[in-house]
């Protein structure tokens, strides 16, 4: 009996002293991931740096949200036909989001290296929201000051909690 309470005693601290390891090993880990922020891209077309960046942004503003991941809308850059397709193809796909209803603790994120497209975007989608319709649903705007305006204006009488961060 003695021996297996020795044995407890010392699997314990060894777990105690591993799990302090750990600890201060994730504490690095952050302060490093904290230190190297991605900065926002030079280059509009670049669909990786951008990814980077504004997922950090999206990181930073969960507080709140109950879901597991952000529902996230990048809208891309360009005028090209294909360019064009995609970003219609993805207002089609929140147009239906919005129509069907997000459950409340849900976050929509929307950001893009044109910010006056992603408000155009996010304006069409939000139209003909039902008020109150989203009450307790996170909808973060990642673009200019000067968008924002006209995003809290669609988004208001739907009863988001609207989240603005300036690019």
């Amino acid at each position: 009996m003695r021996k297996f309470a020795l044995i407890a005693a010392v699997a314990l601290t060894a777990s105690l002293s591993l799990s302090g390891c750990n600890k201060s090993q994730d504490d690095q880990e952050n302060a490093q991931q904290q230190v190297q922020q991605a900065p926002k891209p030079t280059s509009p077309t670049d669909s990786k740096g951008w990814n980077t960046y504004l997922g950090q942004i999206v990181q930073k503003n969960m507080q709140g949200m109950k879901a597991n991941q952000p529902y996230a809308y990048m809208v891309a850059a360009g005028d090209s036909d294909d360019i064009k397709a995609q970003n219609d193809r993805q207002l089609q796909s929140v147009q239906d989001t919005v129509a069907r209803g997000v459950l409340p603790g849900n976050m929509l994120v929307f950001g893009g290296p044109e910010s006056g497209k992603t408000a155009d975007l996010l304006v069409a989608a939000f139209k003909d929201a039902k008020p109150g319709s989203f009450k307790d649903v996170i909808v973060l705007f990642i673009g200019d000051k000067a968008d924002e305006q006209r995003v809290d204006d669609v988004l208001k009488p739907t009863g988001a909690t609207i989240r603005f961060v300036a690019m």
